[in-house]
């Protein structure tokens, strides 16, 4: 299936009331389910033209301490960033129905985690290197981030 195909078909699913649809020939196998929280697509290429792959990453959630953090570019100068050390998708909170890891203006030690970016079904916690309050937040919760990218403007305390 071309990916214009794909495209329009997760289009089309979106666009109802079907939360998982499963389609399968002799050449592939797509499965698209979708649900409150995120959609998921999966297509599986015949073994005779499958790439080489690694095995999957082991399921859980990982500590990993706060990527390069950056002074604002801005004309505030006061402020640093708190940075994506991956590319994944943001979370402000560990669990839909839980409160957030931190808000604007909330204080957080160093080592405390700020949110969590996922990567590859692989939660990784984001810590703060240093104490510091929360100014902004500059990405929005289950939204894609890109390495290197700011999450948080704060003010180092």
């Amino acid at each position: 299936m071309e990916i214009k195909d794909l495209k329009a078909l997760i289009k089309i699913i979106t666009e109802t009331d079907v939360t998982e649809f499963e389609m399968e020939n002799s050449e592939e196998r797509i499965i698209i389910k979708r649900g409150p929280e995120k959609e998921l697509v999966q297509v599986t290429a015949p073994i005779s033209q499958a790439v080489p792959t690694a095995p999957p990453p082991p399921q859980g959630t990982v500590a990993i301490s706060a990527p390069p953090v950056t002074e604002s570019t801005e004309a505030d100068d006061q402020y640093e960033t708190i940075n994506s050390p991956i590319v994944g998708t943001f979370y402000r909170r560990p669990s839909p129905e839980a409160d957030a890891f931190a808000d604007v203006g909330s204080i957080v030690d160093q080592g405390q985690t700020v949110c969590l970016v996922e990567a590859m079904k692989l939660f990784n916690e984001i810590e703060a290197e240093f104490k510091c309050k929360i100014i902004e937040i500059l990405k929005e919760d289950a939204a894609p981030v890109e390495f290197g990218e700011p999450l948080f403007k704060v003010e180092r305390l």
